[in-house]
């Protein structure tokens, strides 16, 4: 099974998935706790890049085709691999980081965003997205140092945000969309809720 949490900066990502990926290791499953971008060695690199403020500005399209090169080694080496011989792999962003971001927040065509995505994962389209969500004021505007994605300014976490709802809308059967601020344990019991459901679904797609 491959589960992905999605938001803006600051909303609790990495807290919620470490907390799934441990309870699913208690549960007897091989679970296989990951990221993007940068999770392998090239994508170490590609992260460096697109976050680093020295890099100044980037181009939105080659920010976001440094972005699709992370995915495709990420779903190469990491996330297929571990799929096909069994384990759940609980993913801290993923393709709707891509389109919200570069898609809505640098106002490129999202189609074409979406097309270069599903070209570089190979289609690998998540079982279940965990949508962390919450204005972006109170997340990456809480963050004390900034690197240049989240300098971005206002304007364009606003419009992440508007992205990620959006996504969440066009598919609401494969996505569990939660208030970022409840308390951490009420946002963990709702995710065990719904990840126990879909391991116990024989209809799931695998």
């Amino acid at each position: 099974m491959f589960i992905v949490f999605e938001g803006g900066d600051g909303v609790g990502k990495s807290t919620q998935a470490e907390r799934l990926a441990t309870w699913l290791a208690q549960n007897g499953h091989e679970v296989v706790r990951t990221f993007e971008p940068g999770d392998t060695r090239a994508g170490a690199i590609m992260r460096g890049i697109v976050l680093d403020p020295s890099t100044g500005d980037l181009a939105p399209w080659a920010e976001a085709l440094l972005y699709a090169a992370d995915k495709a080694q990420h779903v190469h080496e990491t996330v297929r691999p571990a799929l096909a011989r069994g384990a759940v792999v609980v993913c801290d962003r993923y393709v709707d980081s891509m389109l919200a971001y570069q898609g809505a927040g640098r106002t490129l065509p999202l189609e074409r965003v979406e097309q270069v995505a599903a070209w570089a994962t190979d289609g690998l389209v998540p079982d279940l997205t965990i949508l962390l969500d919450l204005d972006p004021k109170q997340g990456v505007g809480s963050l004390a140092a900034l690197d240049r994605v989240e300098a971005a300014g206002d304007d364009f976490h606003a419009r992440v945000r508007a992205g990620f709802l959006e996504l969440a809308g066009r598919a609401p059967q494969r996505y569990l969309v939660l208030p970022a601020r409840w308390p951490v344990e009420r946002i963990a019991e709702a995710v065990r809720t719904r990840v126990a459901a879909a391991l116990s679904d024989p209809a799931r797609s695998m």
